[in-house]
């Protein structure tokens, strides 16, 4: 494994000699811009495993995406050997239609301490809750970011992330999301603590939610990219492209119906993706994903 590899596959040419907030943050941002959130694998008859080496050759050399447990696992082995003092930390996602968090940890997340100051570095959320900088780990104040504002609360040692969305106008409507998401203001996103954690306490979480029947990642593939000024994500054979702050506070959402013939050209054209094995689209979850 070779740091300068990994540059090359997140198209990163500025220095890393100094790890500082703003070379984290340009660094985060080259990732979260170049590798996928996705779950393909499952939908390939392929594992996804949690072995380091197994991660890296599939996201820098297969030029694959990946789940939390891949992207921040491997963000977390970059960060390690450019001098950051990382820590992994578990978290529960919201589920917001049944209005309650996970009740196992589900979620990888880093924690990055710099100048006596704590940032949560999350490169594997994907989607539109997907944080474009690291953010500071401080309670009650709104940090701003490019997919709107995001902000921590914390009670008796939980921390909650949160994001305040914009309003959203989509021409296509026939093809829209549901009202009550539509209509949601502020959608919280997961929960945490600052207990340390090890990659060895998600292996039993990684292979459950690749296997289980009702598991969201099952019952839908799933594939996000965060781009320059939005985000692109196919969900079955939904594509979804959302540029943020389109007009008047308000984000542009388009939605396409592909057809079977369409979706491989569409990894291979919008997400940068080609896979090994023949992949088989899949939404019949109606779990939200915006």
């Amino acid at each position: 494994m070779d740091v300068k590899e990994y540059f090359a596959r997140i198209s990163y040419r500025g220095s890393y000699d100094k790890p500082d907030l703003a070379t984290l943050t340009d660094i985060f941002q080259h990732h979260v811009r170049a590798v996928p959130f996705e779950n393909l694998s499952i939908h390939c008859g392929e594992s996804i495993e949690l072995d380091l080496e197994v991660t890296y050759n599939k996201i820098v050399r297969k030029k694959r995406g990946g789940w939390c447990m891949e992207n921040n696992h491997l963000l977390s082995w970059v960060l390690k050997t450019l001098g950051y003092d990382v820590t992994l930390l578990g978290s529960k996602v919201y589920v917001p239609e049944y209005d309650a968090y996970a009740d196992e940890i589900d979620h990888l997340l880093l924690k990055v301490v710099l100048d006596d100051k704590s940032y949560i570095v999350d490169g594997g959320f994907g989607m539109a809750y997907q944080m474009w900088q690291p953010m500071e780990l401080i309670s009650g104040t709104d940090q701003p970011q490019t997919p709107g504002v995001f902000r921590f609360l914390e009670e008796s040692g939980v921390w909650y992330l949160e994001k305040v969305k914009r309003k959203q106008w989509v021409p296509n409507q026939s093809v829209s999301t549901c009202h009550n998401v539509e209509k949601e203001v502020c959608r919280r996103v997961y929960l945490f603590t600052l207990q340390p954690r090890d990659i060895e306490e998600f292996r039993s979480r990684n292979a459950h939610l690749q296997t289980a029947p009702d598991s969201l990642f099952v019952t839908k593939s799933i594939c996000s990219l965060q781009t320059a000024d939005g985000i692109r994500a196919l969900v079955g054979w939904k594509l979804t492209e959302i540029k943020y702050n389109y007009k008047d506070n308000m984000d542009l959402v388009e939605i396409r119906i592909l057809a079977d013939e369409e979706i491989e050209k569409t990894l291979k054209e919008k997400f940068n993706i080609t896979l090994d094995k023949k992949f088989v689209p899949i939404n019949i979850s109606r779990l939200s994903l915006f």
